[in-house]
């Protein structure tokens, strides 16, 4: 199955379905080590600090490139085991993953979905005049599709 898309009035998301159960992706999402494999931007190099798996209010700190090096910190602000996750930084603006069974799937596999949420960010018509939102739409499909590879 491809991506679908979803979404609300300041939101980007995209859906796919992973050959994988929710557990075995969530876990590997919820580690920031990983980030940098399956990022369709290219913008996220490493993880500096932080733990190694994710949970509610975890602070990590990444390297980042995005016309030139920088670090940033990142927030957990959702965290619901096994089914969703996501940070933000002092942007306000959200990046997360749902995650969802397909039921009656062989072998087990989960819907996906990432969503770019910026509806808290006090600059939406700067983000839409630099086609931010259109950007990480491509981005989130890249990643997508490198988290299928991932499992597949």
């Amino acid at each position: 199955m491809g991506l679908s898309s979803v979404g609300g009035l300041h939101q980007v998301s995209r859906s796919i379905i992973v050959a994988a159960p929710c557990a075995e992706v969530f876990d590997f999402l919820a580690r920031p080590a990983n980030h940098s494999t399956i990022d369709g931007s290219k913008s996220v190099l490493k993880v500096l600090e932080g733990p190694e798996r994710l949970y509610l209010n975890a602070r990590f700190r990444m390297s980042m490139r995005l016309f030139a090096p920088y670090k940033i910190w990142n927030t957990v602000v959702l965290f619901d085991e096994g089914k969703s996750i996501g940070w933000r930084h002092f942007g306000k603006h959200v990046w997360r993953y749902d995650l969802e069974e397909v039921a009656d799937s062989h072998p087990r596999s989960t819907l996906l979905t990432e969503t770019f949420d910026w509806s808290n960010v006090p600059s939406k018509f700067m983000y839409e005049l630099f086609r931010i939102p259109a950007r990480n739409t491509k981005s989130i499909e890249l990643t997508l599709d490198r988290v299928v590879a991932k499992f597949g």
